[in-house]
């Protein structure tokens, strides 16, 4: 079998991603080479899209319906602009798909850890209950540690020679949780995202939650964390995208720490099995936000900074980041200041130069709302109250704070001209969340 041949199983692809596959060091053309490999690998066509009715069309990558004369090409033909991000597919051209096939079945947790008896009750649980392939959904609060939650169940898949997908819509999330499962199983892990490594066969696989569109019928376990969060919130295309990435009889695991309406919906519906753990891992409770009008910002920041811990600061936009990093660092010339956003090109270096102290203050926009972990780190909302910052997103902001053991506790400040809804109700559902965990 040969190494292009193992690149296709269980993936669904273009002829563009084939032909990536081939390296044309012969003197034959292209769609030779091409034609010959059909042959040989024994690859299944399928069309790229379907008509379903005399004015609608459905893209069989995404699963999204188009109104036929809003996708037409100049040559007659349509297209599918959902997912034009991982190449064109048309309707004259076709999408090329080989079942997927097991691995040898071997061991290959690393991972010497202890879990809680909360975390060992979720994690029993979850190996339980895959074996009705139900979907299920854990709502775990912030710093519960479901990722070593997740690890005994994928070490069951692997052992029977199974296949997992890990997905998350957050790059940052997928960066942290491939060094920690590198770390823990002894597989190498390909890491999927749009500037990430090429693709490589492999039993255990983590990547961005578009990612799942190039897969087809590939997973014996897929798991979507941090499923309450853009782009992957609320989005039908990408929830049709984990449903065909997943084998028929596979197994489909949601991890949050704030739900959805879609997905409460379906608990209520009894589509999704719910476990929930509202407990961190040190059994110390989540820190509540304190609000504050912003004039009060630099009297508490003095304040913070003469504790010696590192700030983390979240702003709404990019721009105003940015420019209140400049101007923090001429009001305080002595903190080491920095600002991150998904635009930074060097933000691991920042974030890995702030892990280790090298930098005291960080101001970053939402891509570090969820998914990293900062030891005794101080949270800051800048402009609590604007409408980019949902009840979710505070509430990931907030659980940056109290994550270690050695300093559960912290300080989570709310900045504000006047309080939104979204604040108060992040407040309430944290406050909820530790009622439930049996706290006062």
């Amino acid at each position: 079998m040969s190494t292009n041949q193992e690149k296709l199983f269980g993936r669904l692809l273009l002829k563009n991603d084939i032909l990536q596959l081939i390296k044309n060091t012969d003197k034959i053309s292209v769609s030779k080479i091409f034609s010959n490999f059909l042959l040989e690998t024994k690859v299944n066509p399928i069309l790229g899209m379907t008509s379903i009715s005399s004015n609608k069309i459905k893209c069989n990558r995404c699963g999204t319906v188009h109104i036929k004369n809003s996708v037409k090409l100049p040559i007659g033909v349509f297209y599918c602009p959902s997912c034009i991000q991982l190449g064109r597919v048309r309707s004259d051209e076709f999408l090329y798909f080989l079942p997927q096939k097991n691995f040898p079945k071997k061991s290959y947790i690393n991972w010497s850890g202890k879990l809680t008896e909360n975390q060992k009750s979720i994690s029993n649980a979850l190996c339980q209950e895959i074996n009705s392939h139900q979907q299920i959904i854990v709502q775990a609060v912030t710093g519960a540690g479901k990722t070593e939650m997740i690890y005994q169940v994928i070490e069951q898949i692997l052992e029977s020679g199974g296949v997992v997908g890990l997905a998350s819509p957050r790059i940052d999330v997928c960066l942290e949780l491939h060094q920690r499962l590198s770390r823990d199983f002894s597989c190498k892990i390909p890491l999927l995202y749009h500037d990430g490594d090429s693709y490589f066969r492999a039993p255990l696989i983590i990547m961005t939650s578009h990612q799942l569109l190039r897969f087809k019928e590939a997973f014996d376990l897929l798991i979507i964390d941090e499923v309450d969060a853009f782009p992957f919130r609320d989005n039908e295309m990408l929830y049709v995208a984990a449903e065909k990435a997943r084998k028929i009889e596979g197994n489909l695991i949601y991890l949050t720490a704030t739900s959805t309406d879609k997905l409460e919906k379906d608990i209520k519906k009894q589509k999704l099995y719910p476990l929930f753990l509202p407990r961190r891992f040190h059994n110390f409770p989540l820190v509540v936000p304190k609000f504050f009008w912003k004039n009060k910002f630099d009297k508490k920041l003095i304040e913070q900074r003469n504790s010696g811990f590192p700030l983390l600061i979240f702003a709404a936009e990019i721009e105003f980041g940015q420019e209140f990093a400049k101007q923090l660092q001429l009001k305080f010339p002595k903190e080491k200041i920095a600002s991150v956003a998904s635009t930074t090109k060097d933000r691991l270096e920042i974030v890995k130069a702030f892990r280790n102290k090298e930098i005291t203050i960080l101001i970053a926009t939402s891509i570090l709302e969820r998914g990293v972990t900062f030891p005794n780190v101080d949270v800051f909302v800048i402009n609590s109250e604007h409408p980019n910052f949902t009840k979710s997103a505070l509430i990931q902001m907030a659980g940056r704070v109290g994550r270690s053991p050695e300093r559960p506790t912290g300080l989570v400040s709310f900045f504000h001209y006047g309080k939104s809804k979204a604040m108060c109700q992040a407040v309430r559902e944290i406050k909820k969340m530790n009622q439930l965990g049996g706290f006062s």
